[in-house]
């Protein structure tokens, strides 16, 4: 059985040899699609230590892209208990970090855990422009677009889109993500739901479908 506690405070150490032993050992129990989640959820967790201690002066810049980095990593070694559920598509998500910033950790982190869950991604990448996201949107007609953003000023980069995308007729969830984002600003940029969690926001559209 996997310990959640110590995978947690493995990934938080950055010990990459520990966090995929013990991964590839859980899989190799077949664990049930949510026990899998629980397990990325249990590294998310361990992102949050990687942060505090980015944030105390004790990981640089080069440790936050590390862990993004074996997060990532650790999802892959999961992705055959996530996608359980059937070769068929879920749905398709454009995604993309809005318009002046630069940010694409979390962004990737929900787009490998979105495709493992059954959903086609498309990735517009960095810095996208909200006329990117509609011609995208028109181009492939998805059930859901998602943006991404770390920096406050994403908040109203999100909220240009949105209202490009209403103005355009898009008929489209939209699912906002990142450090500087609430219920408050959810409602102010006018879009469907919120997430902090690449978890939870999986599930969100995993409802949406």
């Amino acid at each position: 059985m996997l310990d959640l506690k110590v995978l947690t405070q493995a990934l938080g150490d950055l010990e990459e040899d520990e966090v995929i032993d013990l991964l590839n050992e859980y899989v190799a129990t077949n664990p049930t699609e949510e026990d899998a989640l629980e397990a990325v959820g249990a590294c998310q967790a361990g992102m949050g230590i990687v942060g505090d201690l980015f944030e105390k002066g004790e990981y640089f810049v080069g440790d936050l892209i590390f862990a993004g980095e074996l997060l990532t990593e650790a999802i892959n070694v999961l992705k055959p208990a996530l996608g359980r559920g059937g070769s068929t598509v879920a749905g398709t998500i454009v995604l993309g970090t809005v318009h002046g910033d630069l940010h694409d950790i979390g962004k990737n982190i929900f787009k490998s855990m979105s495709e493992a869950a059954g959903f086609e991604v498309i990735d517009l990448g960095i810095d996208v422009a909200p006329e990117i996201f509609v011609e995208k949107a028109k181009d492939c007609k998805p059930a859901i677009i998602g943006m991404s953003g770390v920096l406050t000023l994403a908040i109203d980069s999100m909220k240009e889109t949105v209202d490009a995308l209403k103005a355009a007729g898009i008929d489209a969830k939209i699912i906002i993500g990142g450090n500087p984002v609430t219920k408050e600003s959810c409602e102010y940029v006018g879009a469907d739901k919120f997430t902090t969690n690449a978890a939870e926001g999986v599930k969100i559209c995993q409802a949406w479908v």
